[in-house]
């Protein structure tokens, strides 16, 4: 696709084209063959797809063009082409998570999301590449920008299907930084909802666990989560996303917090210098920025998020730790050797270790919603620069610890059950780097006001 210029990249979009749909001009059938020959040029490089259902994709579309022909779509998102990462079950496909031991797996039933954007109309139609079982193991795919590196992790297929123009939207799911970290890399608008706001289905297992759409704009992102959340609700026990069926007007915030995270040691200073300029935008924009260095309340906050990588990947680790070991123990080949070192540290910690890390990251979403009064919202970084180069692990030589790119910028979010909207509003060496915007829970539409005005009034920064 060549080097990527926030300013120029035209993502494809599909709220746009349902005027279309109705006078005529444009069918869904027509919008999916656009799709599909774009995957055919594309897919050999990027390998965004684990199985696609082309037949079931035409029916469905076809459905979808005689109901917007008789002016009774069911939703916004009658026709819209979907894909989804492949550790959502989906009936007519199958579910392999990435993972050798899962090959051939195909349980023939819909995970709760796939269900209600099939109610929805959409049309849901391939299975996009995971990290293996949502973890760190990479999966074939290559970033769009560059196909020497990473797309991001876990949603590796869904961020890099929609930064390919392949589709308008898919699905991914996050428990670290899993949709906001692959959509920082690939230039994606992308929801990370307030915890439990989509409902998972089957996919209960953890804790901090979300499902939400990478999109090519803020109108088709908000109506794929609205229209999910409509009909299938959020988790068991959790209230769910709620908001307008319209996508949020632009809305300027008055004041955000700018956080540095424990990610701020760990990247160059190009991509900080990036980052800096970009928030000067933001102030003279008339937005008041408050950062640790200006605000005691800011910096006590940034203190209480400072151990967020450990917090969550303990959580997550103890309570991934059965289903592994129940994989591995099965299928001792089919698991990979990252995987393995991963479970090894689990299984080294014991229940007060995981009531002690629920109890820090109790404290940390307590002191989240304790300077809630302090801004409307909060910015970071999306990710630590831009891709950086995956070329596999080398024989003989240990294993590459981050081989997806680091979440270090993600993990407070997911700790604080946080909803976060990640735009597109920087670029370095030609690769996207993503912004975030991040919000108390519950202001899942707020936070998408606030992203929506940052993404169309604030100049984007690209640097060389």
């Amino acid at each position: 696709m060549g080097t990527y210029d926030p300013k120029a990249f035209q993502a494809l979009t599909f709220h746009d084209a349902t005027e279309r749909f109705r006078d005529g001009s444009d069918t869904p059938r027509d919008y999916l063959e656009r799709c599909l020959a774009t995957i055919a040029e594309k897919e050999p490089t990027v390998q965004a797809y684990a199985a696609m259902n082309e037949e079931g994709a035409r029916q469905a579309a076809d459905e979808a063009t005689g109901r917007w022909r008789d002016g009774c779509p069911r939703s916004p998102i009658d026709g819209m082409p979907v894909s989804i990462k492949d550790l959502l079950e989906t009936k007519d496909m199958p579910t392999q998570m990435g993972c050798a031991a899962y090959e051939g797996n195909f349980p023939k039933r819909d995970n709760a999301a796939v269900w209600a954007l099939r109610e929805a109309g959409a049309v849901v139609f391939g299975k996009t590449v995971t990290a293996e079982i949502g973890g760190a193991h990479p999966g074939p795919t290559t970033n769009p920008f560059d196909a020497s590196r990473t797309p991001g992790g876990s949603s590796s297929g869904s961020a890099a299907a929609v930064a390919s123009r392949m589709v308008p939207a898919a699905i991914g799911s996050q428990v670290g930084g899993s949709i906001i970290r692959p959509a920082g890399f690939c230039g994606n608008v992308a929801l990370k909802p307030t915890q439990g706001g989509i409902n998972r289905g089957e996919r209960q297992a953890t804790s901090m666990s979300t499902h939400g759409p990478h999109a090519g704009c803020i109108e088709d992102m908000w109506h794929v989560a609205i229209e999910i959340a409509k009909r299938a609700g959020g988790d068991r026990g959790c209230l769910g996303l709620f908001g307008p069926d319209a996508p949020p007007a632009p809305a300027k915030p008055a004041r955000l917090i700018v956080l540095e995270t424990q990610g701020w040691e760990r990247i160059d200073a190009s991509t900080q210098a990036v980052f800096n300029e970009l928030v000067g935008r933001i102030e003279d924009s008339g937005i008041e920025v408050l950062t640790r260095s200006n605000n005691g309340l800011v910096d006590a906050f940034e203190r209480t998020i400072g151990n967020a990588q450990n917090v969550a990947s303990g959580i997550t680790g103890w309570e991934n730790r059965w289903n592994t070991r129940n994989l591995v123990d099965q299928y001792p080949t089919g698991v990979s050797e990252r995987a393995k070192s991963v479970l090894a540290r689990a299984e080294a910690m014991t229940p007060a270790d995981y009531r002690a890390l629920l109890i820090e990251r109790q404290s940390a979403q307590a002191a989240h919603e304790a300077i809630g009064h302090l801004a409307e919202g909060m910015i970071t970084l999306a990710c630590p620069g831009g891709a950086p180069v995956w070329a596999g692990d080398k024989p003989g030589e240990p294993l590459a610890p981050r081989p997806t790119g680091d979440a270090v910028f993600n993990y407070p979010s997911s700790m604080l059950f946080a909803p976060v909207v990640t735009v597109p509003l920087m670029a370095q060496g030609g690769l996207p780097i993503g912004l975030q915007v991040m919000g108390q829970p519950h202001t899942d539409a707020q936070v998408t006001a606030h992203a929506r005005w940052l993404l169309e009034n604030v100049a984007p920064v690209a640097a060389s």
